[in-house]
């Protein structure tokens, strides 16, 4: 398709080119988001989206890869905000999958860890998800996979950037 001029970048005030590559860039946007929500739909009748949403899962991976965290540092982590996390850690400790301990850094802000019981419900969940994971995408190479995560991840982090600045 044909490079041609649309709208005015708010940021800079001049005239962006709309090319072939930001078409490629929206239309994986736009993808993503799609699969993102199939995604959703299928965490939620396998299990592994419950009532807390996905952020439960995702909350207890942060724990499991990097140990004990404070809510606004799991906030920070996430597109979403501080209430929400704590909303979250609190129904998460009520079920005995995490637990709040003191913090040495800090003596208001808690750590939040994962509990015996909480690691082991992560490691069902995570299992789950690698068994649904291992019947997907059988054409596809793993390397290409890698790459196409490396691409979402770096996109990802652009979003992030700009977010940022329009707050």
């Amino acid at each position: 398709m044909a490079s041609a001029r649309h709208g005015t970048d708010q940021r800079t005030g001049a005239d962006p080119i709309v090319d072939g590559k930001a078409e490629a860039i929206t239309e994986l946007m736009l993808e993503v988001a799609q699969c993102f929500f199939r995604i959703r739909a299928l965490g939620q009748k396998t299990g592994l989206i419950t009532s807390w949403g996905g952020g439960a899962f995702g909350f207890m991976r942060s724990l499991a890869l990097l140990g004990p965290l404070t809510v606004p540092q799991i906030a920070q982590m996430r597109p979403t905000s501080r209430q929400r996390m704590q909303r979250l850690a609190d129904e998460l400790a009520a079920e005995g999958l995490v637990e709040f301990v003191d913090n040495p850094k800090h003596r208001r802000s808690k750590l939040v860890q994962l509990t015996g019981k909480g690691a082991a419900r992560y490691g069902e969940l995570n299992a789950q998800l690698l068994a649904i994971a291992s019947t997907m995408g059988v054409a596809l190479d793993e390397a290409d996979i890698r790459k196409t995560a490396e691409i979402v991840r770096q996109l990802s982090d652009d979003v992030k950037v700009r977010s940022e600045r329009l707050s």
